[in-house]
């Protein structure tokens, strides 16, 4: 009976989400989506991330064909939720790069793409 019990705590234990996993701003979801083809282009790409973000480090480019930056400027932060306005260059492949400090101060970043009407 002692071995069923410290076997099933072990488990317990084992289950339990880590401090370091839980710990880093995880990108959740985008919009556009990843790897998406849309008929429009979009006025901004929006990023949801799993954990708060720190404003003053959390950025993101947008660029289109030979790295052209087309964002508009500063990202806006809003607890997991990060945005910025871009300017449609035409059809084709947009590149989202992101860095972002959640506000337990871990760091992390990505990239994807998405395609306007192709």
């Amino acid at each position: 009976m002692r071995n069923k019990a410290f076997v099933g705590t072990i488990l317990l234990i084992a289950s339990l989400p880590s401090d370091q996993a839980a710990a880093h701003a995880i990108l959740d979801r985008a919009e556009p989506r990843v790897g998406s083809t849309v008929a429009v282009a979009p006025q901004e790409v929006v990023l949801w991330f799993t954990a708060a973000l720190e404003p003053t480090f959390s950025t993101i480019t947008v660029t289109y064909a030979a790295d052209q930056r087309v964002d508009t400027g500063k990202a806006r932060v809003n607890g997991s939720r990060m945005s910025i306005s871009f300017r449609a260059a035409g059809s084709g492949t947009y590149h989202i790069r992101w860095h972002v400090l959640s506000k337990d101060t871990h760091t992390s970043d990505g990239n994807y793409t998405f395609t306007v009407g192709q």
